[in-house]
């Protein structure tokens, strides 16, 4: 068994879908879990294949250009194999700023894309993610002393990581470089760990989901503390919440109790006086983020309401007891809202459907007959791809197959597999073209970007790109 430690990491993306967008940086560092460096940091630049067009947005915002990832980058594939053994080692506690909801998403989708297990680098063999943005979020909010906290432009409370970094006099010299932001994001950890151990600790352990069960759990309601992005700025992003029922996969259902649920159904009753019998109205609709799911396997900022019984956090928070337990009382007046509130949570379906196997991820896990079919596709060359057609169980590894083979060995098509990739490359192209010029021309019409040259250096290359793919039998 090998000493835990922390990996720390972020990534540099073409847009912000986790399925549908594609990695163009890695970068991360090793650490103890004293936060000393562990041999030398990753920084791998990886090629944007020929079937994505990016954000123009993002590569403004990173300065990574798709023609600079085909001169530097390694294939996805490679990435995934450095990953799964080299980077996400059993004993790593895998951690980054806004990492679960944003970074990780990528890593899964990489790793289904190119045919490993998108979840075990999660958790299995002693594995475990963290994600420090609700770390900063919450000691911001109920212990702040010691740590200077930055104040947008427009006057209210901003967790930015560089703007968190030029507060505190910490180096951070590129902002959006992946590498850079790892290093920053370190040196932000170790910040809090010192100025907060007690609360650095204790959320440290919260990696664990049954430790999230012993503060929120529907069978034994209690209020807590939590810090989320969803209870925005005016209060730090941070409520006391009270559990009412198990949600989907693996979550529950927990109401701020800032709120009453009578003020809010008089509100409601103003807008929709037919709110209770129509029921094509959405209560959870209305009513969310008051009624907010909370995964526990998402390791949530979550604390027992005593910490607020100290340092002026009550006050801090804007709160008090009084006010919790009247709007309890208040809850528990409605049982037949909360009964709406969990039959519409457990029926209704609130993430888009997938574009196409590749974004197909979460619609189900893989069956087991298909694990050693799926391990095999890793380890053949293109003569055994080409020859390799196995009678998978699951509907969407076929299409998956076909894609990986296209994009890694285009030589073991064969005819009618090639015509499949062209049309689905061509498709993919056609949806995203339309934003991606119509983003292109914003930025061309833009003062503040043409008179930068090297904004208009990235806007020029972004175009070849797409006169490049267009050639290309597009």
């Amino acid at each position: 068994m090998s000493a835990p430690t922390f990996f720390f990491y972020d990534l540099e993306t073409s847009g912000l879908s986790g399925g549908d967008d594609r990695i163009m940086q890695f970068a991360g560092q090793r650490t103890d879990l004293d936060l000393n460096l562990i041999g030398d940091p990753v920084n791998i630049l990886v090629r944007l294949d020929d079937d994505t067009l990016p954000s123009p947005s993002a590569i403004l915002t990173t300065g990574i250009t798709p023609q600079k990832t085909l001169e530097d980058g390694i294939p996805e594939r490679k990435l995934a194999k450095i990953l799964a053994e080299d980077i996400f080692t059993p004993d790593t506690i895998i951690l980054g700023f806004n990492s679960i909801r944003f970074d990780d998403k990528f890593i899964q989708h990489l790793f289904w894309r190119n045919f490993y297990d998108p979840y075990e680098w999660q958790w299995k063999d002693g594995r475990s993610r963290w994600d420090m943005l609700d770390v900063v979020r919450l000691t911001r909010s109920i212990r702040p002393e010691g740590i200077n906290w930055p104040i947008a432009d427009n006057g209210k409370p901003t967790n930015r990581l560089e703007l968190i970094t030029k507060a505190n006099n910490i180096s951070h010299e590129s902002a959006h470089d992946a590498l850079s932001d790892v290093n920053a994001l370190i040196d932000v950890t170790r910040l809090i760990r010192d100025r907060q151990p007690k609360l650095f600790a204790y959320l440290l352990k919260l990696r664990d989901k049954k430790e999230v069960k012993t503060i929120v759990n529907p069978d034994k309601p209690r209020p807590f503390v939590y810090a989320s992005g969803r209870f925005g700025t005016t209060y730090n992003f941070t409520t006391v919440c009270t559990p009412i029922c198990a949600g989907k996969n693996g979550s529950c259902l927990v109401f701020d109790l800032r709120y009453n649920i009578d003020e809010l159904l008089e509100e409601l009753k103003k807008q929709a006086p037919d709110y209770l019998t129509n029921s094509d109205i959405k209560l959870r609709d209305f009513l969310f983020p008051k009624f907010k799911e909370l995964a526990y396997n998402r390791c949530p900022a979550v604390a027992p309401i005593s910490v607020l019984n100290s340092q002026n956090a009550w006050e801090k928070i804007e709160l008090t007891e009084e006010q919790i337990n009247k709007n309890i009382e208040s809850l528990q007046k409605h049982p037949e809202i909360i009964e709406r509130i969990k039959s519409e949570n457990l029926a209704d379906k609130y993430d888009k459907p997938p574009l196409d196997a590749e974004t197909s991820l979460y619609d189900g896990f893989t069956p087991d007959n298909d694990r050693i079919r799926i391990t095999a596709v890793r380890s053949m060359d293109a003569d055994s791809l080409a020859d390799f057609h196995p009678n998978f169980t699951d509907e969407r590894l076929p299409e998956l197959l076909l894609h990986y083979k296209a994009k890694n060995f285009p030589n073991a098509l064969a005819e009618d597999e090639a015509q499949k990739w062209q049309a689905y490359r061509a498709s993919r192209l056609n949806r995203q073209a339309p934003i991606f010029l119509a983003e292109l021309e914003k930025y061309r019409q833009d003062p503040t970007t043409t008179q930068d040259p090297d904004k208009t250096f990235l806007l020029d290359e972004l175009m070849l790109w797409y006169q490049s793919l267009q050639d290309n039998d597009y």
